[in-house]
């Protein structure tokens, strides 16, 4: 297992997505997944309040409340990061993002404290706002983590789907004031790139792109690191179901698609590896490096994504890569 850091916190740089865990992945199906993530040395676990509020028959907190429950039956305790999101539980039953909570104080501090109690734990270990809320002022919401924070209920503030030039405000805002900055950047990303002048059909979805790379790197070089994780990083088994690779968004539909696929292949021959491992591992040695996010329904497609963190790239193949298409 690889490791990276968030701040001063350790954790393994192969994040592992329990969103669909308590609802369409059984318990104990997802308590064998956590349990071999944890023996295979990983430490970084992600959900939010509101996973899968979209599934019939579910209401949005089943992820928390079966990651609370696996953590008292475990005996776990801060050996494993817990990373959730706030912001996007509807507050309708029965309706959709048109009526999220949003990220006023007030959504903030309540929805703070439902997670802190569904995970079962004193202060939670990262905490982003999960989408963008344009009603309320970054400022109100950045005011409210710090609270959080200065309160010993939130370790890391993270932001996640918010555009860059957002990220730079929120940068003067705590920088100015002192509070604490979000130091964990969650977006979609993978090996394949989107064209972005065309929209993604992922409602809420926001992709890495050039500008927030650069603005990454730049932060790093005056010594504001970040922790950038990818959601997403294996479009869903596209790389290796066809199936899936049919049902890509139209923004996939290009040119550099096919030729970024034919290095893919040409890498994944040369090491040995599949097409999912050589991606994840582009992902961790990339610059700036990337934490990839990996939601898996079985203990073979776990292994897989743990495997993964053993290939290393050499410097020629990661270059290939990234320049292909």
């Amino acid at each position: 297992m690889r490791y990276t850091t968030i701040g001063d916190r350790r954790v393994s740089a192969l994040c592992l997505g329990a969103m669909k865990f308590g609802s369409e992945t059984d318990d104990a199906t997802s308590a064998a997944i956590l349990d071999r993530f944890v023996e295979a040395g990983g430490t970084f676990v992600d959900t939010a309040d509101c996973y899968q509020f979209w599934v019939e028959g579910f209401e949005g907190h089943e992820s928390e409340t079966f990651l609370g429950r696996w953590r008292r039956e475990r005996g776990i305790t801060d050996e494993v990061v817990i990373a959730t999101k706030l912001g996007a539980q509807p507050t309708v039953p029965g309706t959709g993002l048109e009526t999220k909570e949003g990220l006023s104080a007030e959504a903030v501090a309540t929805a703070a404290e439902r997670s802190r109690r569904r995970l079962g734990v004193d202060r939670l270990d990262v905490l982003y706002a999960h989408q963008e809320d344009r009603e309320t002022p970054l400022s109100e919401t950045l005011d409210a983590f710090a609270g959080l924070v200065g309160e010993g209920a939130v370790e890391h503030v993270g932001l996640s789907n918010h555009r860059t030039w957002n990220l730079e405000r929120a940068r003067a805002v705590t920088e100015a004031r002192g509070w604490p900055r979000p130091r964990v950047l969650q977006y979609r990303y993978s090996y394949l790139q989107p064209r972005f002048d065309v929209p993604l059909r992922s409602m809420g979805h926001m992709h890495v792109t050039p500008e927030l790379l650069d603005f990454v790197r730049s932060e790093a070089a005056e010594g504001r690191e970040h922790t950038l994780v990818a959601y997403t990083p294996l479009l869903w088994g596209a790389y290796t179901r066809p199936e899936k690779a049919a049902e890509l968004d139209e923004a996939y539909d290009h040119p550099g698609t096919p030729a970024r696929l034919a290095v893919l292949d040409e890498v994944a021959r040369e090491t040995g590896a599949t097409r999912n491992q050589v991606v994840l591992s582009w992902l961790m040695d990339s610059d700036p490096s990337v934490v990839p996010l990996v939601g898996v329904s079985s203990l073979e497609q776990l292994n897989e994504a743990i495997e993964a963190t053993d290939l290393v790239l050499d410097k020629e193949q990661w270059q290939r890569l990234d320049g292909a298409g």
